[in-house]
């Protein structure tokens, strides 16, 4: 295997380790999210009583767990695909269109949210944005931070993916993917 081949397969197994542990760790907070509901409900129905913070944070884990599982999501194989035909390419037919969808759209359309986001976080932070509700959250900026978090863990795994495709391309003329992890089901 030739050096160049194999700090690529290092940079992949890397990106995918890190996006593995990121989407699994982030993924526990959706049973977290869960309880808090079922908080909010038994304080409001039960003990007439409710927090405005309590309910906050349920949007603040809903957009943390999307907007930074994407990236796992994509690792999966579990984004939304129209796959008519894309269902019946081989799988070398399948890296060729990764691989240039990853190019032309994927990596320039996660750069363009970063670039479009940035001054919208900065400002946020400048002001120390916080709820409108008096008894709300204290940190807006933090939830806008995720306008460059999940562009940027995208990013990450979306070079990994293309590489992969490009190993597939130039190394396996059978079209078998090296080191990739299967989708979950």
């Amino acid at each position: 295997m030739k050096a160049s081949q194999y700090l690529i397969r290092h940079l992949i197994k890397s990106i995918d380790r890190f996006t593995d542990i990121t989407g699994r760790t982030i993924s526990w907070l959706t049973l977290l999210m869960v309880v808090l509901t079922v908080i909010i409900v038994v304080l409001r129905y039960y003990f007439e009583s409710g927090s405005i913070a309590l309910q906050e944070s349920i949007t603040y884990l809903h957009g943390v767990v999307f907007m930074l599982g994407i990236a796992f999501t994509l690792q999966r194989g579990g984004h939304v695909r129209v796959d008519i035909f894309y269902r019946g390419f081989s799988p070398r037919k399948k890296a060729l269109v990764d691989f240039i969808g990853g190019l032309l759209f994927l990596l320039p359309v996660c750069l363009l949210i970063f670039i479009f986001s940035w001054d919208y976080v900065l400002a946020s932070w400048a002001i120390g944005e916080t709820s409108e509700e008096r008894s709300g959250i204290a940190g807006i900026y933090l939830l806008k931070t995720l306008l460059l978090l999940m562009p940027a863990t995208l990013i990450l795994q979306g070079i990994a993916e293309t590489l992969r495709n490009l190993l597939v391309l130039l190394n396996r003329p059978d079209g078998t993917a090296p080191d990739h992890l299967e989708p979950m089901l």
